[in-house]
């Protein structure tokens, strides 16, 4: 490791993003002295955004966020399996011979916030899960493997979900709704936002009828984008409520662990940020 390893996280917006000071967090526990920025880059500027940062300025890795990560698995030359089964990637890495890896660690960091830090039981759980862009392709296929007994994929654009649970390939698990029918296809006892209405400043509607009892409501927005859904999981009675800035932590610890070699600690971290 080199001081002039560079390091950044994609987005637009980003200026908001705590992955700067995570990622610096991170690097003090191990002594480690790295540069680490944010990149905004609207869609039509990303891949140039990209090529950039990696062959121009020295890139060593980089964090994908949104709108980017489907077009950051497409940018890749190479990709992991779980990049591979949500179609998109939140890490690039450069390798020796200057192509390009894609990561996916959205669903496993997110599972391990709710397990671990929360101390969820995933196991038998009916799921509701809000979008099925990129961030909830990301994440799908990780509940399920917890354990998760259904998953109901709703999303306004019909097509869309109805492709992510053609992908999942699981039809005796997983279901798809349509948007207009939330308010009368059951409660749950698991419901993931994996929308972007928080974050572009906009209400989803949700009926309260979805909220079952001992119900855990989950955003992966944090901070203000968090706080409307949140707000609405509350006031329908949710048994716990949390944002995705535990998630956020620990997605960003798998990359520095794959970029470093080292495990950081991230209680601490959390904590620091909460």
């Amino acid at each position: 490791m080199t001081q002039t390893s560079r390091y950044a996280v994609f987005g637009h917006p980003i200026s908001h993003s705590k992955s700067p000071r995570i990622h610096q967090l991170f690097a003090e526990q191990f002594g480690i002295a790295l540069s680490y920025g944010t990149i905004d880059a609207a869609p039509d500027a990303f891949a140039d955004a990209v090529r950039r940062f990696f062959h121009d300025d020295g890139g060593h890795a980089a964090n994908v966020t949104l709108p980017h990560k489907a077009a950051a698995f497409a940018l890749a030359d190479e990709r992991s399996q779980a990049a591979v089964r949500a179609g998109s990637a939140n890490v690039l890495t450069r390798l020796d011979d200057g192509r390009l890896a894609a990561h996916n660690t959205d669903g496993a960091g997110l599972v391990r916030d709710l397990t671990e830090r929360h101390g969820v039981d995933l196991r038998d759980r009916d799921m509701l899960l809000l979008g099925a862009g990129g961030a909830a392709r990301g994440v799908a296929w990780s509940f399920l493997d917890a354990g998760v007994a259904s998953l109901t994929i709703v999303n306004r654009t019909a097509a869309t979900a109805d492709a992510l649970a053609d992908a999942i390939g699981e039809p005796a698990r997983v279901r798809t709704r349509y948007w207009e029918d939330l308010g009368g296809i059951g409660s749950f006892d698991l419901i993931v936002n994996a929308t972007s209405a928080g974050v572009l400043q906009q209400s989803l509607g949700l009926p309260m009828a979805l909220v079952g009892a001992r119900a855990v409501c989950y955003d992966m927005a944090y901070g203000t984008a968090a706080i409307p859904f949140l707000s609405w999981a509350e006031a329908a009675g949710a048994y716990r409520a949390y944002d995705g800035l535990g998630m956020l932590v620990e997605t960003a610890a798998d990359a520095f662990e794959l970029w470093h070699g080292r495990r950081p600690e991230t209680e601490p971290v959390y904590r620091a940020l909460r």
